[in-house]
């Protein structure tokens, strides 16, 4: 029986392989691991108490709320998103994307969203470009004004505005020390 689960918590591709081993551990075959989803096969219904307690042991955690589902897809979503803005000199809106992408009214991603994280889908994403900024700010291989024109900012002058805004700091002091402050991207809402 194919069954589609869904997993919070799962932002990069080591996650994929982690939860991909932790499916297979727990007598599973694994069709496909993508970031807050798996497909998987199974003879009967999985021990849903065992797979979350394996998926929480690594960081995760098993979504069974549609609602909860849908936030956790609009936030790997979001992931994309953003590297959709590093890769297109104009990409589309966040709101364009969001309804293309997962077929439901920005309307609606939105109230979800607000009500199952306590934040709106603009300031985290907001969130999400300020931790790649740090990134991009630690390896030390691009000058500031590259890193804005790479995140989709008008100027370096806004970047360093919503820099300060969101990590009480200024760009400037960062880069003395680019360790500080770096936060897990499944821990941004």
């Amino acid at each position: 029986m194919e069954q589609h689960i869904y997993i919070k918590n799962m932002v990069c591709p080591r996650c994929i392989a982690t939860v991909t081993e932790v499916l297979t551990q727990q007598g599973l075959t694994v069709q496909e691991v993508k970031l807050g989803e798996a497909v998987v096969t199974s003879p009967g219904e999985p021990d849903a108490q065992a797979l979350s307690t394996a998926l929480q042991a690594h960081g995760f955690e098993l979504l069974q709320q549609k609602d909860e589902q849908l936030t956790d897809l609009i936030k790997t979503t979001l992931l994309e998103y953003q590297r959709h803005l590093e890769a297109e000199y104009q990409p589309i809106t966040t709101s364009v994307y969001l309804a293309e992408k997962l077929g439901l009214s920005y309307q609606h991603l939105s109230k979800v969203f607000s009500q199952h994280t306590d934040t709106t889908i603009e300031k985290y994403l907001i969130r999400l470009k300020i931790e790649r900024v740090k990134e991009l700010i630690s390896y030390g291989e691009l000058t500031l004004s590259e890193i804005a024109f790479k995140l989709q900012y008008s100027s370096v002058q806004h970047l360093s505005n919503q820099f300060k805004k969101v990590t009480g700091i200024s760009v400037t002091d960062y880069k003395k020390n680019p360790t500080v402050d770096r936060q897990p991207l499944d821990k941004l809402a």
